[in-house]
């Protein structure tokens, strides 16, 4: 599974991208983001307030209830704000 994270998320944990194996009762973004927080201090920092992230699997947004699977990207980012 790869990945994304952008803005403040992506500083907080301190890469752009990566690709995991996560564990299988990591089947939706939820469950991905609450293994996510277990991986170190960053990862429990940038995901502390879920409310404040938006997702996306394969470049559609989604809710957290969405699923995911071993070959998707997911990516993790502020709600973006227009002017």
């Amino acid at each position: 599974m790869k990945l994304m994270y952008f803005a403040w998320v992506r500083q907080r944990i301190g890469t752009a991208s990566e690709t995991v194996e996560a564990p299988a009762e990591a089947a939706t973004v939820e469950a991905l983001v609450a293994w996510l927080k277990t991986r170190g201090p960053g990862y429990s920092e940038a995901f502390k307030d879920t409310r404040a992230i938006r997702y996306a699997v394969n470049q559609e947004y989604v809710e957290a209830s969405h699923p995911v699977t071993a070959g998707d990207e997911v990516a993790f980012f502020p709600p973006v704000t227009g002017g």
